[in-house]
């Protein structure tokens, strides 16, 4: 910068000086203009007129003395304001934002004053050329600065906004659930709930969830009773109802709701605003009035897959409003307490019994499958529960998996080993692992459980078959550790309930926590329309008879066996388990359904960059053939990002797959191992964006490993409505 231009914009912040406030109001109408969210909080509308004026002060005086940015600095406002939005769960594109119209504003008024300076002392065009250049570069200098700054202090608030969660959501792991007592266990939550989130916290229950009570039918309302509460003012004045009382909603309202749903709900209250089934109740609407609540959030309480109450925090001696960082952090306790609850609540009752465990560790309702249609059943023994299981799990790429065990043992112990096991198939089912990876690695799980468990305990062992069936191939792959092999009913033609059953000669690996034992995986094709029966010894063998004559009998079972699976499961326990038996039984019948080949689109591209565009192409053609054009955008994108990550991670062949079912399937398949990694790309990063962007767009996404590369997929629900829905129910 010449020494003309410089005492040119020295005298440029001189004329400026004295009108530093009417600059620093004319920024603030104009990120008041561009950025209205933030004025809806006082304390951030004041830090933001605070950061202006500082703002404005540091250019002028960075010109006044001829300095450049990393001499003058930046001013602290800026990361104060950065920690406000950040401690009120702002995005950070609005600090980004912010910046950008703020001192673009200040460099078009000083570059307007400046052209009038010019004008007025005669100074030359190249001079105000020059000027206007060194305006606009120390701008652009001073903005990315700040900016940064402030990216910084956002970041670090926000670091320890979630270590202060984490503090919570341990402290509530400790504090709550200390006895088995349902009201001290949900005391623990409104006093925790107080300490750390809001100023008033109830916790109201179904009546049939509290022990001593029934359910009072009452048409169109909903019960509850209010168990406990804690406020930041002595006694709890400002609650609607005193603890013990009952009270109700109409089941219409905004909390009967959010408790059938499960989903929680945030509102901000004005006082001219009343929310409906607050103002409906005379008592909530004194309470709310005569304290001034303004905030509030209604958190269900659900255990097990069932409703239990509704935890409601409430603010009004704090002046914020709840935001979303702060309903994550009650939900996450109250879902916590919810357990405790409940687990007070079945003991309380008497109902921790093993028959209850294991029905409640069993599927309780099978999801629906598109590949597969299925029916199941369990028949506890006669002289106690058992260990017996079974499963479906949905997998990638219209896949689906069929498991069933049997734990050695009965009782409380077995039951319990059976729900670990259970859940470790299911976790290890995530991965994609072939039936024989899976197999090695619960018997893994079954090793270190007989690590860990007491001296003299029974010796734990379990038996396993995990069946894996593709609609596509039809193909049915599994692998057994020491379990009894299903029995396969092919359709025969004869008619709909003719079968030809048979039970496929594959090998058998050992059961479960012998360890260093190998297991096999073995594949068959199985006809459309066909029967898998997956079932545990329980069921064919008996005192009385021996393995092989209770397969003769299931296969004459199943030789004419009903059009309907659950009457089929039915026909099966009447005619192998007439009397009640001695052992439980687990019984899984899938009727296997072929995915339509016009559901199945397929292309074999070339390790070429090029080719990028042309996926593209082929992707939005197919989604045009099955009139799904409005997920045209989404899947273009999908597609790019999964492809160029096969051309520049793996290596041939590579193949894009388009699978569409109950959801839309991309999968790009590449003969490397390496897994892919998701990561969070830093600002000025060229690339590490790719799988983050699937992840965002896609309902759900992984990697599956088969013996020779891998397979990369991305999920994506299916609109609602639109043009052909015939292609919208494959089967």
């Amino acid at each position: 910068m010449g020494a003309n231009v410089d005492a040119f914009l020295c005298d440029l912040a001189l004329e400026l000086r004295p009108r530093a406030d009417e600059l620093t109001d004319a920024l603030v109408r104009v990120v008041l203009h561009g950025l209205p969210e933030v004025w809806r909080r006082e304390d951030i509308a004041v830090g933001v007129y605070a950061a202006v004026s500082e703002n404005v002060a540091a250019v002028l005086d960075m010109n006044e003395h001829g300095l450049d940015v990393t001499a003058a600095g930046t001013p602290p406002a800026n990361a104060e304001v950065a920690r406000l939005l950040a401690r009120h769960g702002a995005p950070i594109d609005v600090i980004l934002r912010g910046y950008r119209q703020a001192h673009a504003a200040l460099h078009r008024l000083m570059g307007d004053e400046a052209a009038r300076l010019a004008t007025e002392g005669g100074a030359d065009a190249e001079l105000v050329s020059e000027t206007m250049l060194a305006l606009g570069a120390q701008s652009f200098e001073f903005a990315d600065s700040a900016a940064e700054q402030a990216l910084v202090a956002y970041q670090e608030e926000r670091d320890r906004w979630l270590q202060r969660r984490l503090i919570v959501v341990n402290e509530a792991s400790r504090r709550i659930g200390t006895t088995l007592d349902i009201a001290r266990t949900a005391q623990e939550l409104a006093e925790v709930g107080t300490e750390h989130l809001a100023d008033l916290v109830t916790v109201d229950l179904l009546d049939s969830a509290l022990p001593g009570q029934s359910a009072q039918p009452t048409i169109g309302r909903l019960a509850l009773r209010r168990v406990a509460q804690q406020s930041v003012l002595h006694g709890c004045p400002d609650s609607a109802f005193a603890t013990g009382q009952a009270h109700t909603y109409l089941e219409a309202s905004e909390p009967a709701q959010a408790l059938v749903t499960g989903q929680p709900l945030r509102y901000h209250i004005e006082a001219s605003e009343i929310p409906e089934w607050m103002a409906a109740s005379a008592a909530r609407r004194s309470a709310l009035q005569a304290f001034g609540i303004h905030s509030m959030l209604l958190v269900p309480l659900w255990a097990r897959d069932k409703p239990l109450g509704l935890a409601q925090f409430f603010r009004h001696h704090s002046a914020d409003a709840f935001d979303e960082e702060d309903l994550l952090l009650a939900q996450e306790v109250a879902s916590r307490a919810a357990v405790y609850i409940d687990n007070a609540r079945r003991y309380t009752r008497e109902r921790d019994t093993a028959l209850t465990l294991q029905r409640s560790l069993l599927p309780g309702r099978v999801p629906e499958q598109s590949a597969v249609e299925t029916a199941s059943r369990y028949l506890p023994a006669g002289a106690g529960v058992g260990g017996d299981w079974y499963d479906v799990i949905p997998l990638s790429g219209a896949r689906v998996a069929l498991a069933v065990g049997d734990v050695v043992g009965r009782g409380l112990h077995a039951a319990a080993t059976m729900g670990r096991l259970r859940t470790a198939v299911r976790t290890l089912a995530d991965f994609d692992l072939t039936p024989d990876d899976l197999l090695t690695h619960l018997d893994d799980v079954v090793i270190r459980l007989q690590r860990e468990e007491t001296p003299g305990a029974d010796e734990m062992s379990a038996t396993c078959l995990y069946a894996v069936y593709d609609p596509i191939s039809r193909l049915c792959s599994l692998a057994s550790a020491g379990h009894i092999l299903p029995a396969v009913a092919s359709p025969t033609g004869d008619g709909a309930a003719s079968h030809a059953v048979g039970f496929p000669e594959l090998p058998i690996g050992p059961p479960l926590g012998l360890g260093g034992m190998p297991f096999e995986t073995a594949q068959f094709e199985v006809a459309e329309g066909s029967l898998l029966v997956l079932y545990t010894d329980g069921l064919i063998e008996s005192r009385t008879r021996d393995v092989t004559t209770g397969q003769r009998l299931l296969g004459d079972a199943l030789t004419w066996a009903p059009a309907s699976l659950e009457e089929t499961c039915d026909g099966l326990l009447s005619a192998l388990l007439p009397t009640y038996p001695s052992d439980d039984a687990a019984l899984l019948v899938a009727r296997t359904r072929a995915l339509n080949a016009n559901h199945v689109a397929t292309w074999d591209l070339p390790s070429d960059p090029e080719v990028v565009s042309a996926a593209r192409a082929h992707a939005s053609h197919q989604l045009a053939l099955w009139g799904l054009q409005e997920l045209d955008f989404t899947t273009e994108l999908i597609v790019s990002e999964l492809v160029t990550n096969a051309i520049r991670y793996g290596k041939d062949p590579i193949r894009l797959r388009m699978i569409l079912q109950s959801t839309l399937m991309c999968e790009v398949s590449d003969g490397s191992s390496t897994a892919p990694h998701l990561r969070r790309a830093r600002v000025y990063d060229e690339g590490g964006r790719g799988l983050l962007l699937v992840a965002q767009l896609s309902e759900r996404w992984g990697t599956r490993h088969g013996r020779e590369g891998k397979v990369i997929w991305a999920e994506q629900a299916l609109p609602a409505l639109g043009v052909g829905g015939s292609a919208r129910s494959p089967q």
